[in-house]
């Protein structure tokens, strides 16, 4: 695959692509840049917050959801980039000292929210993590949240099979990609191991392709590793990056495929990358409410 930056822009830690198949945008954080950023033809915006934002999400009532330590907030899409108007929305993990990490919606508009212990300063530098405090959270269109998992170390891949009746997560302590069986409820049952740990890299945030092939970004791994629907490694995909933390399938056909990354020391480090996919991808859904 032929991969190309996006942007001239380079991000801290660039995070949870999403693609708005209605307005044919991309939508993105920097978390450690405590930025909610967005790409709609060749106008990009960026709101500048003041504290790590983990996702951005559009709603089916157009403006959009941010997950910020504090809890889950609207943002104001017309509001100015410098002064991002916010309103709380909920507050879905209780611990304080848990931050969002990833967050994706399922085909019924709910969002789903992976925690973790927050590992960043009030500059968005790091700080060690000794805990595993973080969960899976479901937040559904008014308001109500419901705890699903806890005891994560950093919630990574949320990810729903073609079928519905199950969900891909990560720990990334653990080096783990977990099979969580989902009733028709939208409750989690007790997950299994799904793929486990690999030489290239931790598991970070993931695609799913239209074959049910998750995509999974590996941190500290410079690749994506496509893994079949029963968690069997397919192929292996070389980045430019060495820190790629997540990817989504956009554009009109769903075969663009984008990639989020980290700052480290190389050219490519912290970009958007994208690349024509050889498959074409599910697409995402909006909060829906």
């Amino acid at each position: 695959m032929d991969w190309q930056p996006l942007l001239p822009q380079r991000f801290k830690l660039a995070e949870g692509p999403f693609w708005d198949q209605e307005t044919q945008a991309l939508y993105w954080v920097d978390i450690a840049g405590f930025k909610a950023c967005r790409l709609r033809g060749e106008h990009y915006q960026e709101w500048q917050l003041d504290r790590p934002c983990s996702a951005f999400v559009p709603t089916t009532r157009g403006d959009a959801l941010v997950t910020l330590p504090d809890g889950v907030f609207r943002l104001d899409l017309d509001s100015p980039p410098e002064r991002p108007a916010l309103e709380l929305f909920c507050v879905a993990d209780p611990d304080p000292g848990n931050r969002g990490n990833e967050a994706r919606c399922d085909a019924q508009g709910r969002l789903w929210l992976g925690t973790m212990q927050n590992n960043l300063d009030a500059q968005g530098g790091d700080v060690a993590i000794d805990r595993h405090s973080g969960g899976l959270f479901r937040i559904d269109p008014d308001g109500s949240v419901s705890r699903h998992a806890s005891d994560l170390g950093i919630a990574n891949t949320l990810v729903w099979s073609a079928a519905d009746n199950h969900v891909i997560s990560a720990d990334t302590l653990k080096d783990t990609l977990y099979r969580y069986p989902l009733d028709a409820s939208g409750n989690l049952g007790e997950p299994t191991v799904w793929a486990g740990p690999h030489e290239r890299g931790s598991p970070d945030g993931s695609a799913i392709d239209s074959e049910g092939c998750v995509w999974n970004a590996r941190w500290d791994g410079n690749c994506l590793l496509r893994f079949s629907p029963e968690g069997e490694l397919l192929e292996i995909v070389e980045l430019p990056v060495q820190r790629p933390t997540s990817c989504v399938f956009g554009g009109p056909d769903l075969r663009t495929l984008y990639v989020t990354s980290a700052a480290a020391d190389g050219v490519l480090d912290g970009a958007l990358l994208t690349a024509t996919a050889p498959v074409a991808g599910m697409p995402c859904h909006r909060f829906a409410g």
